[in-house]
Order: structure tokens, then sequence, then C-alpha cells
């Protein structure tokens, strides 16, 4: 029995189980900058077999004047999309990207908030692919359409209610510290932070190659994050709920398990200009109107 892959995945391991007719690889490929680039680059080469899905189109609910800029897909609309992308509860899901497992975190996240164990982040994406000598091919895969059953979540969210009301211990954001601490903010309209958030940038679970830290030097990082405070009562963001993904993945890998997904993040925080916003670092509250 072929074993399930939960976290990540290495190429050499994809790669030998690239023809089992129970896996199916989907490319998440993604620029903010660029949203029609991650598809392009898709259709010029992607991992053989792999179906493409788009972060803004099969990824996220449309963009509302209350939400985030990525809010999340309904589950009845995922489900249709996961069967759209010939993903059934009986296969192994591995998503890649380019980006150090960004966007691919997203759809791991989705699929485990689905309720579907059975998926796993190409650790170093299209990169580590490529570095072995292996190929892509061109074009576009259309799967079968399957049926996917949705199951309990294995995943939570929380509110921004339940981040005023005090019902999360520890606040961890994914952005960069630049962004955190207001210094600057190249998408959003308001810089800054949730008061009281703990700046842990994705970027920190990764090595200079794009993949995740060895599990004792993450748990490490990520324990001196969370100060003591139980991953059950942590919540991740980060500016649209994509992102924080990532740390969730990374606190998974370190053994961290039970941390939920604030899925609005920065983006819907500031929605709302009654919401406390904390800048430089020092955590005084500021109106979001400022």
């Amino acid at each position: 029995m072929t074993t399930m892959l939960t976290t990540l995945i290495d190429a050499n391991t994809l790669a030998a189980r690239l023809e089992d007719d129970a896996l199916r690889v989907i490319d998440c490929r993604f620029q903010l900058t660029d949203p029609a680039a991650g598809r392009a680059a898709y259709l010029r080469g992607h991992i053989p077999g792999a179906v493409y899905a788009d972060l803004e189109r099969d990824l996220s609910a449309p963009v509302t004047e209350h939400t985030g800029r990525h809010p999340l897909p309904s589950r009845h609309d995922l489900e249709a999309t996961l069967g759209m992308l010939g993903v059934s509860n009986n296969h192994q899901v591995v998503a890649y990207d380019d980006a150090g497992g960004a966007y691919a975190a997203r759809l791991w996240w989705l699929l485990r908030w689905m309720g579907h164990g059975a998926v796993a982040v190409l650790n170093g994406g299209l990169q580590a692919w490529l570095a072995g000598g292996r190929n892509v091919e061109p074009g576009e895969v259309t799967p079968p359409r399957v049926r996917f059953m949705p199951g309990a979540p294995l995943g939570a969210c929380v509110e921004a209610v339940d981040l005023l009301e005090g019902r999360v211990g520890r606040l961890l954001d994914a952005r960069g510290p630049e962004r955190f601490s207001g210094a600057e903010e190249p998408i959003d309209p308001v810089a800054g932070h949730v008061p009281g958030a703990v700046n842990h940038p994705f970027m920190r679970n990764l090595d200079t190659a794009g993949r995740f830290l060895p599990r004792d030097v993450l748990r490490e990082r990520l324990q001196a994050s969370l100060g003591g405070v139980a991953p059950a009562q942590t919540a991740a963001m980060c500016g649209s709920g994509v992102t924080a993904c990532h740390l969730l993945l990374a606190l998974e890998v370190a053994g961290l398990d039970g941390a939920a997904l604030y899925p609005g993040s920065w983006s819907e925080w500031i929605r709302d200009p009654s919401r406390p916003v904390a800048t430089a670092g020092d955590d005084l509250p500021v109106s979001a109107e400022a």
C-alpha cells in the first residue's frame, strides 16, 4: 500500500510516483503583480500530467467590500472546482509552484479544510524538479471530471471577532518585516499589523534553495515565535490568507499541529476602520482611518 503524504514530497519521490493513476499533480504558480503570469508559465512548461489551479479563479471567492483580497471559496464551490481539477477522495494530491510553496500551500490548506489529508507540497517547487534534469511538458492537461465528497475539516478558521475578543492566544503574521512594521505597504491601502501579532515571515521557513528547513530547525524557530503558546491556541495570517497557509504547513512539518487560519488576514482586517492597527513594532493602536 502506497504511503499517504500529508505535508511535503521531494522531487525524487514524485518522479517515482508520476505514473500512478492515484496521483494528481496541480500547478499553483501565480504572481500577485501579474495574475495571468502563472497560467502562461504553466502553458509553456509544467510537470508532466499536471493540471493548473489559479489562485484567484479556482482557490478564492470573488472579492467583496467586506472581504480581503483572496476570500475563501465556499465549500460547495470548492467541491465543484476539485472535481473539475480531477481530484477525488481517492487521489494523492501534490501541489507545486515556483515560489517556495507560497501558493501551493494554499491548495494544501484548502484540501485539508475539505477533509482531504492526502495532499503534499513539492519541496523546493518546480526548481527542485528541474534541478534533477527532469523534463516539463507544454500545453494544457484536461483531466476527467470526478466527484469530490467533502469531509470534516482538518483545519480550523478564526475570524476578526475572535481576534478582537481575545479568543486567539498567539497570532503569527507571515508577511515580510517591512510590511508588518508598516515601513512599507506595496499592496494594501493601510500599513501595519494587528496589535499583539508576532511577525514570522514565511521565508524564514525555507533555505536558500527554497526548500523547507529541517524539522528540528523549523521547530526551534516556530517555537520561538509561539512564545510558549500552544499551537491549538494560535492562528496564522498574512496579507490575504495565502502565505499564512505556508506558515501552517511549516507548523505541521515541525510537529506543531493544530493552529488555525485567519482567512481574511490584513486586507480584510483594515476594511473596518474601527479595528486597531499597530505600526513600527510598538503595538500602539492607531485608527485604520489614519
